[in-house]
């Protein structure tokens, strides 16, 4: 029953869908001539200047995006439905990040609905199900969107079984986005079936791709190897008419709780580089899991808060898709990125973490 409704729910998407900060241009002096050099600084003004501008930017950040403090008036009066990112939002790695089971199970017991889209791809929705399972967080199949789901949902959208009739896709990525297209019977190779594979380098040596591959996705992939970016660059360079599909573009990802590690935008950068080509995304930010849940949960845009630690995906994917958004400093975002000049995606409000949804009132 669970693949018979996942199933449904990617068919279902095909009907609904159609498609350094400068301080300043003067010589900074050696430290000999610094002491000598104060007092002619001074009367012009320029390091209380750029002091004063530092802090007025800093202080048109934080008014632009204000620290949760009130979070019923702020934000929780106004947003019924919650969409979560996972890594650095619901977990680190296999750890769950302390007092979401809680906060989740608060927002229930408040009527809000709770959904969690993550652009991770090594996972279908049946095993991001027994992630949750595994770190005693009770949340439905039908809750949940991957990228893996994604991928498998463009190529639904786009007809690829009919319009590329006996053509299959090469994927370079892991079990999830395989087994996501299981569910919709698009024939793949690749995967974990090539992981180990060494391409034969010697005289005369090459490697041979099939040349029915129509599609070539790539995902993360902890086992990536030169066969496979040799194998993904020949089908979408050789094979006439090969899309080159993205499950996203993340720079870095979660795999323990102890530091961060290159994510999917190296893979997809090692294509990019060796075809020339740009990617179709189909993870965040692009728009594909929102218009699937909006439309098949009926519900109103304004009224959905983006919850996110990524500034270019998931706060990006907020304010482009008309709903709040709120950036959580658990995970790859600090505090200081967020309010630096260099920063020009702004979040409705940022918090420490989802816990602070519901801050204990003092008396």
């Amino acid at each position: 029953d669970s693949q018979k409704n996942m199933k449904f729910s990617t068919l279902t998407l095909a009907t609904t869908l159609l498609a350094p900060a400068v301080r300043g241009f003067g010589l900074v002096p050696p430290a000999a001539s610094r002491t000598a050099a104060k007092g002619l600084m001074r009367p012009f003004g320029l390091a209380s200047s750029a002091r004063a501008r530092a802090y007025a930017s800093s202080s048109a950040l934080l008014a632009s995006c204000p620290k949760l403090t009130e979070p019923q008036g702020q934000l929780l009066k106004d947003v019924d439905v919650f969409i979560f990112d996972c890594d650095g939002v619901i977990w680190r790695g296999d750890s769950v990040i302390a007092n979401v089971k809680e906060t989740l199970a608060a927002l229930r017991s408040a009527g809000k609905k709770c959904f969690f889209v993550t652009n991770n791809s090594t996972k279908s929705r049946a095993g991001y199900k027994k992630k949750f399972e595994s770190l005693g967080l009770d949340v439905q199949a039908e809750e949940i969107f991957s990228s893996s789901f994604a991928a498998a949902a463009h190529l639904e959208q786009s007809k690829f079984l009919e319009k590329k009739a006996g053509k299959k896709v090469y994927v370079l990525g892991e079990i999830g986005i395989c087994d996501e297209l299981d569910l919709i019977g698009v024939p793949w190779i690749g995967g974990p079936q090539d992981e180990g594979k060494v391409a034969p380098m010697q005289p005369g040596g090459k490697v041979d791709h099939d040349h029915d591959v129509g599609a070539v996705i790539v995902g993360f992939d902890r086992h990536v190897n030169y066969y496979k970016i040799q194998y993904a660059q020949l089908c979408i360079n050789e094979n006439e008419d090969c899309e080159f599909i993205a499950t996203n573009l993340d720079a870095v990802t979660h795999l323990t709780d102890a530091q961060e590690w290159a994510g999917n935008g190296s893979m997809v950068g090692a294509i990019k580089g060796c075809t020339g080509q740009e990617p179709n995304l189909v993870g965040k930010p692009s728009p594909l899991m929102i218009d699937y849940i909006a439309e098949k949960e009926g519900l109103d845009r304004s009224r959905i808060c983006m919850v996110g630690d990524r500034l270019d995906t998931d706060i990006l994917f907020g304010k482009n898709n008309g709903l709040k958004s709120l950036l959580v400093l658990s995970g790859v975002t600090s505090e200081d990125k967020l309010l630096s000049d260099a920063n020009e995606i702004t979040p409705d409000f940022y918090a420490d973490s989802i816990a602070d949804f519901f801050i204990k009132e003092t008396a």
